[in-house]
């Protein structure tokens, strides 16, 4: 890479580091080339995106971000995984951990709070923002319904015995 290559380079990690919702780092060392892109395409299906940075550049490139905390962890062969949805990067990195033992989680930044390997692999298992919303409407709509079924019931109940009176005097 050349000087040039390089700023350019930092500039662009710089806003990434700036503008996601989280970021993890792992190291994929012994890692095959069909592996790594598997695991792309994942991130990739998935809304995020990886990219393999030296540290050096990493490093500089995370100064004056929120993820500051996270430079100790750029040491030996390691990757970035990061998406806008917080929850995105930790739950690809995590599931393609479980089947691939070269992915190793060594930590990551949601925000300005760093993560270590098992606040990201925590971070992992929680449901997704649409998950959530999906069983908050479901508990918001439950009440809704219960109070529609308990209103409704003693009309039909009426309506049962009004019913079961004019069968009787008909019989009579």
């Amino acid at each position: 890479m050349e000087r040039a290559e390089k700023r350019e380079f930092v500039t662009e990690l710089n806003e990434v580091f700036k503008a996601s919702g989280s970021v993890v780092v792992a190291h994929y060392a012994g890692a095959t080339v069909a592996q790594m892109n598997d695991f792309r395409s994942k991130m990739r299906a998935a809304g995020g995106t990886v990219k393999v940075a030296k540290n050096r550049l990493a490093k500089i490139a995370l100064q004056g971000t929120e993820a500051e905390g996270i430079a100790d962890l750029f040491t030996g062969q390691t990757l970035i995984a990061y998406s806008n949805d917080p929850m995105t990067a930790p739950k690809v990195v995590v599931d393609f951990a479980k089947t691939n033992d070269k992915i190793v989680v060594l930590g990551g930044a949601m925000g300005s709070t760093t993560l270590n390997a098992d606040a990201v692999k925590s971070l992992a298992t929680l449901p997704s923002l649409d998950e959530l919303r999906g069983k908050l409407l479901g508990l918001l709509n439950a009440p809704a319904t219960r109070i529609a079924t308990v209103v409704s019931a003693p009309a039909s109940q009426l309506a049962r015995v009004f019913s079961a009176y004019s069968k009787k005097d008909e019989a009579a």
